[in-house]
C-alpha cells in the first residue's frame, strides 16, 4: 500500500463466515417484517439443523436475526427473520465487499 492510500474496508466477521453470509443473504430477500420457517431455511441452504442452529445463534447474539418460537396446533414451529440491525449490517457488508473488490481491481 502506498503512503496516503486508504486501507481496504473491514468486513463484519459475524456475517463474513460463509454459512452466516448465506443465511443473511437468504433472509434479506424477505420483506422487513417477514419470517421464514426454520425447516424451509434449512432446506433452502442445504444445511443440517444443527449447523444452521449454531449459525443462527451467532447471528441472534449479534442482533442480526430474530427467532420466534411458537406452535401450530400442538406442533412447535420456529421462524427466523432479519432484524433492522441485520439488514443494515448486510447492506454495510455488501458495500464493504464492493469497495474491497474495487480496491483490489486497481487500475484495470
Amino acid at each position: 500500500m502506498t503512503a496516503g492510500a486508504t486501507p481496504p474496508p473491514e468486513l463484519d466477521p459475524v456475517i463474513h463466515a460463509q454459512a452466516r453470509l448465506r443465511v443473511v443473504a437468504a433472509l434479506n430477500t424477505l420483506g422487513d417484517r417477514d419470517e421464514m420457517a426454520f425447516p424451509a431455511l434449512k432446506d433452502l441452504l442445504g444445511m443440517t439443523a444443527g449447523n444452521l442452529s449454531v449459525h443462527l445463534t451467532k447471528l441472534e447474539d449479534a442482533g442480526y436475526v430474530r427467532i420466534t418460537k411458537t406452535h401450530k396446533g400442538r406442533t412447535p414451529v420456529t421462524y427466523v427473520g432479519l432484524t433492522k440491525r441485520g439488514r443494515l449490517a448486510f447492506d454495510e457488508y455488501t458495500r464493504a465487499i464492493r469497495a474491497l473488490l474495487d480496491h483490489a481491481g486497481g487500475s484495470s
